[in-house]
């Protein structure tokens, strides 16, 4: 796979830099082609009497070391592969610039981060050139050798066939199998047995056993001569053997490249270009690289968004559905936010540029997709050990077949004995096994991607089958997260407005949704803040600063009572507000009640449903809020919710997680705010809800990108239905090793008279590691 020539600056395609090419004032970057604006770039090299513009420092180093090369674009190709990380998809610990071949395993690695972009695999490339070589001499040497056992056909004399076949096997060995011998080689020199091993071993065994029959005959003992003076040869053994698993390489490879293809989808998401807005009220069209944060971006029906950023102008549709999974388009209108990659459906929009690059929503969920598929599940553990022991195993099951096929098999006793090991050797390679779960959790993860669940972590995906509670946190979960103030109360009538100002002025440094809705309610009626100081938040209790020398609080009851505040004058009206399921927030100056400020928050509309769906499925539910025990009651008989824990502070949240993991409960926690960032991280599996602060987020095993719990249940199905499928696998790829290396060594023959032939033992190892990634790409498919 092609990598950008400059990962610093983007992934930039020829087609995007000759559309940037065109437009009037913008030359192109010669490193990687983006279109840089020549009065405005920051990174410029004078080179043969001319000046060149860049759009980084990177891109600008590489063009000074070797300008003459670039120009004429001899190290395009190679920088490219030579920048880019690759990894192993087995072995995550093993990453280097550019391509090659894993250490441990002998894999061919693959790109760390895929880009837009992809180029041909060349690793892909390489393997069906060597096949299509390999089968072309293997056909001959297959009919020669199979015409004369088969049906007594004398194609050639027989003091030719040896040599006719050495000459057909050669290449196809010494060619087209040469990769999996030097794999071999570094295994036994870095002490890493593995696949290549095993193929090595039995390949070279059987054509040099065959090379000096053909080439010195008069070595072996008359027992092991038949009339003509010839000794049997395995040239043909040798050569299919390396065809079938270059035949497994290649399909291998081009399974392997569909676990990318969730990623690229949502790659594919960006549009190239954006029609920015300036200030003279026309626009222009710019590459979606050269955005700024700031920028006024015009979408039209039918467009895909550029980037994130906030609607200023405009009302429309947009359709979410890739990004989210949410089928129906969302209106969006000023003020609202949108994403990169996201369609407009119907109306124009114009929005303003809040995040570029790396920094969008779509760049972090690419990013991310791509960590989770190569992180690790637990159920990889056990065949990871026995991964570990199964090649020495195998050898030493091929000496010992060997050894006893020579001493106690029929005659010709030592041709037994070569098919036999060989046989061993080649189909008991572990490649099976060392798949069966990266696949799975490969296919898996893309899918959730698409369908609005991002999963962080194997990990967590296989918890989440597992858990049985479901802790819940209200604000922004269960809720919209949009609350509004309904009533402001104050102890003295009159002052409702100058209530609200002090409240807004504390709460506007907060990010919670409900601070977010008092400091909106002063912003609709132009109420100015205050200039506050000393500042400080106080997790689970309120705010507090300083006004000139008066003390200000906002927050819950409970806390203004511990500073010897006296809450009694509107304690009956607040008891009011919370049990219609409204929050009231209790505002302070100078130790005195000033008054309280009533806010809904209305329950999302999947909410009710998806509550209901997920005790059906199993999981015990369990509202736990900072909010009081009325506001939580309310809310719980709404929904059905038994077990309700309020009034907890953010180290509550954590125990109570902490104390039902100790009644042996695996447990899930679903939160959105920065109070729930220790219980998630407490879960055996935290649900972040899309939206929510970054520390949620950072903290959750799954994202569920709409904020819809519905997408929980989503996210079940998905982790039953990974976990399945790699159990199948590991079934599969133990059964195969435990059925396949019996039969090979010959453990059936005194019944059946039949030992299983070498060529036969390398087409079902090759299929067998087809095999599981086909299952794994079952996913894809599987209704969810």
């Amino acid at each position: 796979m092609e990598a950008s020539a400059n990962p610093g600056c983007g992934d930039h395609g020829a087609t995007a830099a000759q559309e940037s090419g065109e437009m009037a004032g913008r030359v192109l970057d010669p490193v990687c082609g983006m279109a840089v604006d020549p009065d405005n770039a920051a990174h410029r090299h004078d080179h043969a009497e001319k000046t060149y513009f860049f759009c980084c420092a990177r891109c600008q180093e590489k063009f000074r070391r070797a300008p003459e090369a670039i120009l004429s674009g001899k190290v395009a190709a190679s920088s490219a592969a030579a920048d880019a990380i690759y990894i192993c998809p087995m072995h995550l610990e093993i990453e280097q610039e550019g391509p090659g071949t894993c250490p441990i395993c002998g894999m061919a690695l693959e790109p760390k981060e895929i880009s837009q972009e992809a180029g041909p695999n060349p690793e892909l490339e390489d393997m069906t050139r060597r096949f299509w070589g390999a089968a072309v001499l293997s056909l001959p040497l297959v009919v020669l050798v199979m015409g004369e056992h088969l049906f007594g056909w004398a194609i050639l004399p027989p003091a030719w066939t040896n040599w006719v076949q050495l000459a057909l096997s050669a290449p196809v060995v010494l060619w087209a199998g040469w990769p999996f011998f030097e794999r071999g080689w570094a295994s036994v020199r870095t002490r890493n047995l593995n696949m290549f091993t095993l193929i090595a071993l039995g390949t070279s065994a059987a054509f040099l056993f065959s090379l000096v029959a053909t080439v010195a005959p008069g070595l072996f003992p008359q027992s092991f001569q038949n009339t003509d003076g010839q000794v049997a040869v395995y040239y043909e053994a040798a050569a299919v053997i390396i065809t079938l698993v270059l035949l497994g390489q290649v399909l291998e490879l081009r399974a392997r490249e569909r676990t990318g293809g969730a990623l690229r989808a949502l790659l594919d998401l960006a549009p190239k270009t954006a029609r920015v807005l300036d200030g003279d009220g026309g626009h222009k069209d710019l590459p979606v690289d050269a955005l700024q944060p700031g920028d006024l971006v015009m979408v039209r029906p039918g467009e895909k968004l550029a980037s994130d950023g906030i609607v200023v102008e405009g009302e429309s549709a947009v359709d979410e559905s890739m990004l989210t999974g949410e089928a129906r388009p969302q209106t969006k209108r000023p003020g609202d936010s949108v994403t990169g990659g996201t369609l407009n459906t119907s109306g124009s929009l114009v929005f303003r540029v809040e995040r570029v690059g790396r920094d969008t929503i779509l760049a972090q969920i690419v990013k991310l997709v791509g960590e989770a598929q190569r992180s690790r599940a637990p159920a990889q553990r056990q065949a990871d050990k026995v991964a570990a022991y199964l090649v020495p195993l195998v050898v030493l099951v091929a000496v010992v077949s060997f050894l006893l096929w020579l001493t106690l098999g029929p005659p010709p006793a030592f041709a037994y004995a070569i098919v036999a090991a060989v046989s061993v050797l080649i189909i008991a390679c572990p490649c099976a096994l060392g798949l069966a779960t990266p696949m799975s959790i490969m296919v898996a993860v893309g899918r959730g991607a698409g369908l609005g669940v991002l999963v962080k972590d194997a990990a967590a995906l296989e918890r989440l089958a597992q858990a049985d509670t479901l802790l819940l946190d209200k604000t922004g979960t269960l809720t919209e997260g949009r609350p509004s103030v309904v009533a402001i109360r104050s102890v003295e009538p009159g002052t409702e407005n100058r209530l609200l100002q002090i409240a807004a002025s504390l709460e506007h440094y907060s990010e919670h949704p409900l601070a977010r809705a008092v400091a909106a309610a002063a912003e609709d009626k132009g109420l100015t803040l205050l200039p506050i100081t000393d500042f400080r938040a106080v997790p689970g209790k309120g705010v507090e600063a300083a006004f000139g020398t008066a003390s200000l609080r906002v927050g819950a009851a409970s806390w203004f009572s511990e500073q010897g505040i006296d809450v009694a004058a509107l304690k009956a009206e607040a008891s009011i507000f919370e049990t219609k399921g409204q929050s009231v927030v209790w505002v302070s100056q100078g130790g005195q009640l000033l008054g309280i400020v009533a806010i809904a928050d209305a329950l999302k509309e999947t909410t009710a449903a998806a509550i209901a769906g997920l005790r059906r499925d199993g999981l015990g539910i369990v509202l736990v809020t900072g909010d009081t025990a009325p506001v939580a009651g309310a809310v719980a008989d709404e929904l059905g919710i038994d077990q309700v824990f309020a009034g907890t502070l953010p180290g509550d949240k954590a125990d109570l997680v902490k104390a039902l993991q100790e009644q042996g409960r695996v447990v899930a926690m679903a939160g959105d705010g920065v109070n729930d960032g220790p219980a998630l991280a407490q879960a055996d599996v935290g649900i972040a809800m899309g939206g929510g602060a970054d520390v949620a987020i950072e903290a959750a095993g799954i994202t569920l990108l709409k904020g819809d719990l519905g997408r929980l249940l989503v996210a079940r199905k998905l982790s039953r239905a990974t976990l399945g499928n790699i159990r199948q696998n590991l079934v599969f790829a133990f059964l195969y090793n435990g059925l396949g290396v019996p039969l090979a060594a010959g453990l059936f023959y005194p019944l059946t008279g039949w030992l299983l032939s070498p060529m036969i033992a390398a087409a079902a190892m090759s299929l067998s590691s087809v095999s599981v990634i086909g299952n794994a790409l079952r996913l894809h498919r599987q209704r969810l």
